[in-house]
């Protein structure tokens, strides 16, 4: 197949988004998104949506991480990554094969009705992973595009793939929140630099390669284009995956822990990478391609 997305090469390049961003405006369910709302997340790129999940609900899934961190079995997995300097866990993958509850909520239609919406299509998990940035100790992510690794290191060939967040902490200004470009999602950075062997293995505690350059971070972010998603707990946030994001060290006394699930398009399986000799590990590129079944609420 035709590389729509040419990246890790000699030079950097900034180059025009090939794919559609939004694939349907049709209503899927009862909690599609609205006609405004699909307009502001094909425009800027992401879409967040405060009081999705109640102070309940966020009570049983912190109740449930800690069950996961505390069970030293599973720290023998490879999903569970710790911080670059210490063995404080950074990130938790595919939380929905470790917890019936976290499956459950990868199939919830408050997020399954919108990405069905967006990416037109049925939709199987990428990868799932909740991210936990510490107190005073949790470290920053250079800006990237997600998509140009999964693309380069996954072999996904179009970005029909996004990422949908639940906050299980509050976001503030202070404890590292996620950064965005607004409507960086309809360019792409073709970076520069060839993909090492395993690469993944440092990316997911430090990115180095697949990284844009600050000259491209300066053109792509005129116009006061840089937000921060910052939020109450409860908050559900949508980003397309070709968004530039990054986020800076927490240096407050709070905790800021977010639980993702990436969807991508049955339309869009993975093929051979497209800038590396090897795919990454299988955890990071689930491989089972079956539409997820919505649960209702």
């Amino acid at each position: 197949m035709k590389n729509l997305y040419p990246s890790r090469g000699k030079e950097e390049k900034i180059i025009k988004r090939v794919d559609k961003v939004v694939y349907s405006k049709e209503k899927v369910g009862k909690y599609s998104l609205n006609e405004k709302d699909i307009i502001s997340y094909e425009e800027n790129g992401f879409i967040i949506i405060p009081n999705a999940f109640n102070e309940k609900e966020i009570k049983k899934f912190k109740e449930e991480l800690s069950i996961l961190e505390k069970n030293e079995k599973n720290r023998k997995n490879s999903e569970f990554i710790t911080e670059p300097n210490s063995d404080k866990l950074r990130t938790i993958f595919n939380q929905h094969f470790f917890s019936k509850i976290f499956k459950n909520l990868s199939k919830d239609s408050r997020i399954l009705d919108k990405v069905k919406q967006i990416l037109g299509s049925e939709v199987y998990i990428h990868h799932g992973r909740i991210n936990i940035k510490r107190a005073y100790q949790g470290k920053s992510f250079p800006w990237h595009s997600d998509f140009e690794t999964w693309h380069s290191e996954d072999g996904l060939p179009n970005c029909r793939c996004l990422s949908a967040w639940i906050m299980l902490s509050d976001n503030t200004e202070f404890n590292g929140p996620l950064y965005l470009i607004k409507g960086s999602h309809k360019k792409f950075v073709s970076c520069e630099g060839i993909t090492p062997k395993d690469n993944y293995k440092k990316s997911l505690k430090k990115q180095e390669y697949g990284v844009p350059s600050i000259n491209a971070i300066k053109e792509l972010s005129k116009k006061d284009k840089l937000v921060s998603a910052l939020g109450d707990a409860g908050t559900l946030v949508l980003h397309d995956g070709n968004i530039l994001h990054g986020s800076p060290d927490n240096i407050s006394p709070d905790d800021r822990t977010n639980i993702f699930y990436v969807y991508n398009s049955v339309k869009n399986i993975p093929l051979k990478p497209f800038a590396s000799k090897s795919p990454r590990a299988d955890f990071l590129c689930l491989k089972d391609f079956k539409p997820l079944k919505t649960i209702n609420q």
